[in-house]
């Protein structure tokens, strides 16, 4: 039994997914009909760079969509694999979105757009400089969880994500980030400062939660061909009534992607398919559970090797 996730923010290469665009003419027109929707030339931008555009929120996160939805057609058209045959379709942060699509939950031009206006609503929320991201390495939720409100009076930080044992990564105000380092300096805690603008996945981002909920009322929600597994709640969704709710919550709240997989595997599953650029999240999954099958889909050698 087998779930196909999706990559989030930080998976982007410039020129990824170049072979499925070089080799396919629908693969062409899904780029050209992203930049329609969007107004901006995105395929150049994943294409040739240069890197510091591609890696602007309000670019980077339509464009691995895009390559995920991209990679997906190609297995479906080419390779005439059936991926609807995965017990669940589950994405990390704007992953889920991609698995929303690729479930077909949502159009791509409604997805592609939307994602767009996440980019630029989450960018904007703080203005730059002001808040981050920081990533901790080597200990537990609940150790945080004690650190932070033990803390409460003289700092605020919240866990933006689980993401597998021992990695997590939090956000919060920059002056604030800095005096959790001090803590975790003070308990041999491992902490690296992230290359984002932005404190993602936090109460800072309440500005961004107001943006979306509206976009998101705007969309045409169908019921989709696979069960979506939801960050927020780490389970299974089970009306398209929710969905408009929990992607508004989402950008506020913890995702919750060890827990996400360790419920799927308590489902049944034990192989995960990743879809999009990068192996972000097949690392994760095997230091959640070393047991159970992980493959990557970069290029089409991966995808001659995909067994369900």
């Amino acid at each position: 039994m087998f779930s196909v996730i999706f990559p989030g923010q930080g998976s982007q290469i410039v020129a990824m997914g170049k072979e499925f665009y070089d080799k396919h003419d629908f693969v062409k027109i899904l780029f050209k009909e992203a930049d329609e929707a969007l107004g901006t030339p995105i395929s150049k931008i994943i294409l040739e760079g240069p890197k510091e555009e591609l890696d602007l929120t309000v670019n980077t996160q339509p464009a691995i969509f895009l390559i995920s939805y991209s990679i997906f057609q190609v297995i479906k058209k080419k390779f005439n694999i059936d991926l609807h045959k995965a017990k669940y379709f589950a994405g990390h942060s704007l992953g889920e979105y991609s698995a929303i699509a690729c479930a077909n939950y949502l159009d791509f031009k409604e997805t592609i757009q939307v994602l767009k206006k996440r980019g630029d609503a989450m960018q904007n929320s703080v203005p730059k400089g002001e808040g981050g991201m920081v990533a901790v390495l080597g200990t537990t939720v609940e150790n945080i969880e004690k650190i932070l409100n033990d803390n409460k009076n003289d700092f605020v930080a919240e866990i933006a994500n689980d993401n597998s044992e021992g990695q997590m990564v939090l956000s919060g105000k920059t002056q604030d980030l800095e005096k959790l380092s001090l803590v975790f300096k003070e308990n041999k805690i491992r902490n690296i400062k992230l290359p984002v603008s932005a404190p993602f996945h936090c109460s800072l981002m309440k500005k961004a939660t107001e943006v979306m909920t509206k976009e998101l009322q705007k969309l045409n929600f169908k019921k989709g061909n696979n069960v979506l597994i939801s960050n927020i709640t780490a389970d299974e969704i089970f009306h398209v009534d929710e969905l408009k709710d929990l992607l508004a919550k989402q950008i506020e709240n913890r995702v919750r992607w060890r827990e996400s997989v360790i419920n799927m595997i308590n489902k049944g599953v034990n192989k995960f398919i990743e879809i999009g650029p990068g192996k972000v999240l097949s690392g994760l999954i095997k230091r959640i559970n070393k047991e159970v099958m992980v493959s990557s889909i970069n290029n089409e050698e991966d995808i001659k090797n995909i067994k369900i």
